[in-house]
């Protein structure tokens, strides 16, 4: 099967600058369990970087990890359109991969509308591109910048998204 490249290539300024929010975000993580801090910069169609972190509780199932936590926040404020997510980690020697969770609710199809908010950075990109679905690049850091870049559908193939639920009707 050929590899699908992402629907849209950022501009290098664009992906430094979403590096280094998920640095920034890594920073506000909750991890006295793991001790093992994660950071998160989603940016969406329009233009705006929603930071999150990893949050854990006592009650391990309850916790939740950066990347959910940023679209969470985006969802939250009527975004669910974006063109790529970047984690951040303190792994030296393997570049942070996000859960199974977090790439299926990254998988979750978009909704065509979104609300303005006024809470987030903004970030001018030229024109429009990718979206909530499966062909959106992850970009996945280490500490020292190096990162590689892989889409949505490469790390989670052949799945399931609300498309899969009209298929019994």
């Amino acid at each position: 099967m050929a590899q699908k490249h992402p629907a849209c290539t950022l501009k290098p300024e664009c992906v430094q600058q979403l590096l280094v929010c998920s640095q920034e975000a890594k920073k506000s993580a909750y991890c006295p369990y793991s001790h093992f801090p994660v950071g998160a910069a989603l940016l969406t169609q329009e233009g705006r970087i929603f930071k999150g972190c990893n949050i854990e509780n006592a009650c391990y199932p309850l916790g939740i990890c950066a990347e959910r936590t940023a679209i969470q926040k985006a969802v939250s404020e009527g975004y669910k359109d974006f063109r790529a997510i970047a984690i951040a980690s303190d792994m030296q020697d393997d570049f942070i991969s996000p859960c199974g969770a977090c790439r299926q609710v990254m998988r979750e199809v978009r909704h065509p509308f979104a609300l303005p908010s006024s809470s987030a950075m903004v970030v001018r990109l030229p024109q429009p591109c990718g979206t909530f679905g499966t062909n959106w690049p992850v970009y996945m850091t280490k500490p020292d910048g190096t990162y590689i870049v892989m889409t949505v559908q490469e790390l989670l193939p052949s799945s399931f998204g609300p498309e899969d639920l009209q298929k019994t009707q």
